[in-house]
């Protein structure tokens, strides 16, 4: 069952736009791209993925009125004690100092083990406050030697997934969009909502019918 549901993307990072775009298009969701609707910033304060997520959503959703996605992920190295985690972002200004932050601490490193993790929270008002819905995935693989490709963004070019030799940046949009740790925490929210209890929730709030 699809709905046409409007949602704001509590993010500015066009990339996760396009992304998440193409992911949730199935179930109806028209995502809004934050930028578009409203200028905010909202502090990262939380110690986890999902109360990151959960932070940034409920403040988008209270400020419009209206539901609000948000996403944080991170690339865990199991060599670096799971680092960057909730700081991938934040290790340099740029992806390709990011990238060359991580391939210069992993230099010489045998166990190049590594995930990307997403969280989604979607929140909207209603009649009884705020409700939120919380999906996680999981892309296991491991840190290249180099950067290769140019597909995607972040640390892309630097991991290879697993059961793959090359990296998300040689293998494209088209695998990834099936794989990724962000496809993953999507198809797990298409699935919540997707359930008529949450449908109609959504629908009747938001004055959608059938």
């Amino acid at each position: 069952m699809a709905f046409p549901v409007e949602v704001v993307l509590a993010s500015g990072n066009a990339h996760k736009h396009e992304e998440l775009t193409a992911l949730l298009g199935p179930v109806g969701i028209s995502l809004v791209f934050g930028p578009e609707r409203l200028s905010l910033e909202v502090e990262e304060s939380g110690k986890s993925y999902a109360e990151n997520a959960l932070i940034k959503a409920k403040a988008w959703s209270g400020a419009l009125g209206m539901p609000a996605l948000a996403d944080d992920s991170g690339l865990e190295v199991r060599e670096l004690a799971w680092a960057p985690g909730l700081y991938s972002s934040r290790v340099a200004p740029s992806d390709a100092e990011r990238i060359r932050w991580l391939l210069g601490r992993m230099e010489g490193k045998a166990d190049r083990a590594a995930r990307f993790v997403a969280c989604l929270a979607l929140a909207w008002p209603d009649v009884s406050g705020m409700r939120v819905t919380l999906a996680e995935g999981y892309c296991w693989g491991e840190i290249a030697m180099e950067a290769s490709g140019q597909s995607g963004f972040g640390y892309d070019p630097v991991f290879i997934p697993q059961g793959h030799d090359r990296s998300f940046g040689d293998l494209g949009e088209g695998l990834k969009s099936r794989i990724s740790h962000r496809a993953v925490a999507s198809r797990a929210l298409r699935d919540m909502l997707e359930t008529p209890s949450m449908v109609k929730s959504l629908s009747v709030r938001f004055g959608e019918t059938d």
